[in-house]
């Protein structure tokens, strides 16, 4: 396997497709790079290098015990981009993974990063507080803590049907996807993963928005049941260079039950 070891002795594993331009893949909670499958095979196949690496504590990288915070994720995708030397890249980042780049963009960036987009991404703050009314409570969290500390097996099984929105009228479950959403949950770490709640749902984001001055492009479907729609307005508007494109009845794992029209929609904004 191709691996890399960060400063604390990490082992973050990566997949190194193609030549061409790079594009950097980032993952949601609770998967591995092997999500990104059918934008992988798309990019690769249109003349693009395409490269995803599974968070630590995720799918086939070591399973630290400290480190499951947006800060550390964003310097462990830092120390891979500089090892494998990208330039002018595109990094894609779903769900946590969008929380992952916009800090990566805004803090590491720097004369490496050509554009970014979010999809059904975190961005700017999901939890709900003072500062942000409309967004999810904090016991909604604690839910996904429970289950995914103490039930994690049937946890993980039930939950991809909210997550592709198998449970609106008209649709049909997948039992292959379903069963390898479950099989990349599993292969992760239970601790990154129960901790990796804390970073998804209460970390900040607000200010990594307004310092990206790369294009962004902000994707999200509209019947998103993880993170609520109400998150992309609000995160393309702290933008100086953001595009929103919203999708009307498209789920929260959109870029594998839509992928192409998520892929075509990157790949036009991509060229633009």
């Amino acid at each position: 396997m191709s691996t890399i070891k960060v400063k604390d002795g990490t082992e973050i594993y990566y997949k190194d497709w193609g030549t061409g331009q790079p594009i950097v893949f980032h993952h949601g909670w609770p998967l591995s790079s092997d999500d990104w499958d059918a934008q992988m095979m798309f990019f690769v196949n249109q003349g693009f290098r395409v490269i995803a690496h599974d968070r630590r504590g995720h799918g086939r990288s070591g399973q630290a015990s400290e480190g499951h915070n947006i800060d550390t994720y964003a310097a462990d995708v830092a120390e891979l981009v500089a090892a494998l030397d990208l330039r002018d890249a595109i990094h894609i980042g779903h769900s946590t993974g969008g929380g992952e780049v916009i800090r990566y963009v805004a803090k590491y960036g720097k004369d490496r990063v050509a554009k970014a987009v979010l999809i059904s991404a975190v961005t700017p703050l999901m939890i709900q507080n003072e500062q942000n009314p409309d967004g999810v409570p904090l016991a909604v969290f604690d839910e996904i803590r429970k289950g995914t500390g103490f039930t994690r097996a049937q946890y993980f099984y039930d939950f991809p049907i909210a997550f592709y929105g198998w449970n609106r009228e008209g649709k049909t479950i997948e039992e292959g996807l379903r069963h390898n959403w479950w099989r990349q949950g599993m292969s992760g770490s239970v601790k990154a993963h129960y901790e990796g709640i804390k970073a998804f749902s209460e970390t900040d984001l607000s200010e990594d928005l307004k310092a990206a001055t790369v294009p962004v492009l902000v994707l999200h479907g509209e019947d998103d049941q993880i993170v609520p729609f109400t998150q992309a307005p609000k995160a393309a508007a702290l933008l100086s260079n953001g595009k929103l494109i919203a999708y009307p009845g498209f789920p929260h794992g959109m870029p594998t039950t839509e992928a192409e029209t998520i892929n075509n929609d990157i790949l036009a904004f991509i060229k633009s």
